[in-house]
């Protein structure tokens, strides 16, 4: 049984997300909290599994809730967040914070998302309940970046022999990407495309936290702009990104087909695209997430020549996404988020 404690202060909502968690026979609500003072004596007093988390609350907010339960007894955190621009920075805040996941906070009963948002709301319980909680990487303020030591490639010279790296990544996935964008150089030799599994109202701050903390330009990506080295672009939330080899340079293309995939963005739908693009002269990396969602597309860039590095179970915070491309056999290399940088740079030249 996953005992979880809910901590929000609205009563509808603690009352909404507290029904879903008992559909499934596997999982009890066993305290709920009006706000953070509360649910910190519930926590301790049950010692649950999994909490699920508001950030907006009287006495104690979520984010200062957060800090202390992380200080305490680290457990896995889901926030429940407003989809608007403020609610995917305080969420952010939240994953540096050492949240694993979120959940939207609009929720009513005649909502088309609901049975959505239920089932993704069960599935991210019962992924993260296990998970051993480890310390989490703050951001680093911009201005110290760049005198933060860069990985560089051992014993590489010369030109390297692939100029694409596509990252597909889900649950855990911010903490994870701004590790290795922190430490990759500013001359980093090839463009970086990223599918993050994201709402619309995410991909954008998530993009500008990450230019804040790297030495390379991150941005949403948008129908036109150019992939070229040093450049990263983040498939815009609720969208597709693909890229088009053009006769002397690589674009992006933002669109809404294949519309019936699961995920939008799609990390399939994104390596498929680089695969057919540029082939062997890519790079697929696949990080933490639940799913599948990578495995198909990673398969069709192998296929082309391709490289593929998957993110390693002990560092994961679920170990869905890299495990299925490491059971199919298509990982090159299994490496742990600390090392993935170096890894990266490396693969360029293999």
């Amino acid at each position: 049984m996953i005992n979880v404690v809910v901590i929000d202060d609205s009563a509808f909502m603690r009352k909404a997300i507290s029904t879903m968690l008992e559909k499934d026979p596997g999982i009890k609500v066993v305290a709920t909290a009006r706000d953070g003072e509360e649910g910190l004596t519930m926590i301790r007093k049950h010692n649950p599994d999994v909490i699920t988390l508001d950030i907006e609350m009287p006495k104690m907010d979520g984010l200062t809730a957060l800090r202390h339960i992380m200080m305490e007894m680290p457990k896995p955190v889901i926030m429940v967040s407003s989809l608007t621009t403020e609610g995917a920075e305080s969420t952010l805040k939240a994953m540096d914070l050492g949240a694993v996941d979120f959940i939207p906070k609009q929720l009513s009963k005649v909502s088309l998302d609901i049975v959505k948002i239920e089932t993704d709301l069960i599935s991210k319980v019962k992924s993260v309940a296990r998970r051993r909680m480890r310390p989490v990487p703050r951001m680093r303020p911009a201005s110290t970046v760049a005198r933060r030591p860069a990985v560089s490639p051992r014993g590489n010279s010369g030109r390297p022999k692939r100029d694409v790296v596509m990252i597909g990544v889900s649950t855990g996935g911010p903490p994870a990407v701004q590790k290795i964008l922190s430490s990759l150089p500013k001359d980093f030799p090839a463009g970086i495309v990223i599918a993050q599994h994201m709402p619309k109202a995410f991909t954008g701050p998530f993009a500008n936290r990450l230019n804040s903390v790297s030495q390379l330009t991150v941005k949403e990506a948008e129908t036109g702009d150019r992939l070229v080295p040093g450049c990263v672009f983040v498939a815009p939330g609720g969208s597709h990104l693909i890229i088009d080899q053009k006769i002397s340079r690589i674009e992006l293309i933002v669109t809404s087909e294949p519309s019936e995939s699961l995920y939008k963005p799609s990390a399939n739908v994104l390596a498929t695209s680089v695969a057919n693009a540029v082939g062997r002269r890519a790079l697929g990396v696949i990080l933490t997430g639940m799913g599948n969602d990578g495995r198909d597309g990673i398969r069709d860039l192998k296929s082309k020549g391709g490289r593929a590095i998957a993110q390693s179970d002990s560092s994961c915070v679920v170990y869905g996404m890299p495990k299925a491309i490491v059971d199919d056999g298509l990982a090159d290399e299994i490496v742990d988020i600390d090392d993935m940088a170096e890894a990266i740079i490396n693969n360029l030249y293999l």
